[in-house]
């Protein structure tokens, strides 16, 4: 017995090894930016593929999804409408980039500094801003929404969320 303890552990080590391999080699790769897209037009995307720029979590559902693209056709992908706005604001590029948004009404991908933000929502994040298409009572401007962002006066900060839900 004390002569094939040895190879027995070393079986087992080996085992462990050839396996850690093994799933790391089925690990997928999360794209975090894409280059190439030089007509700067919203991309496909495909849930649990993509991660978000700004926290880094996989994006999981495109209700809240948004790309930025860069002159040089860079695009980044993130799941809460707050979190480009968060992302962008000390980028050098930030006034020049082309911003699309994931319209909860109509289902399409939509110029995101011309959609309606609504502020009250469940958002992956925790921002709370939906975007449309169409305007509706009581939604806001492209740059109202920033502005909220930049100042925390989002559905994250309690008192905002009180404020809102009327609470």
């Amino acid at each position: 017995m004390k002569n094939t303890t040895p190879f027995i552990i070393v079986l087992i080590l080996v085992f462990l090894i050839v396996t850690l391999f093994l799933s790391l080699a089925d690990t997928k790769h999360m794209i975090v930016v894409q280059e190439g897209n030089l007509k700067r037009l919203p991309l496909v995307m495909q849930i649990n593929t993509y991660q978000d720029s700004d926290c880094g979590m996989i994006i999981t559902d495109l209700e809240y999804a948004s790309q930025v693209v860069a002159v040089d056709g860079k695009t980044w992908f993130f799941h809460d409408h707050g979190g480009f706005v968060h992302w962008l604001k000390d980028k050098q590029f930030k006034d020049e980039v082309t911003i699309w948004v994931m319209a909860r009404d109509t289902k399409k991908w939509i110029d995101g500094k011309k959609a309606f933000y609504s502020s009250t929502e469940i958002t992956p994040m925790g921002f709370g801003f939906g975007a449309y298409e169409n305007n509706q009572t009581a939604f806001i401007d492209f740059q109202t929404m920033q502005l909220r962002v930049l100042h925390g006066e989002t559905m994250r900060n309690p008192l905002i969320k009180k404020q809102l839900l009327g609470n």
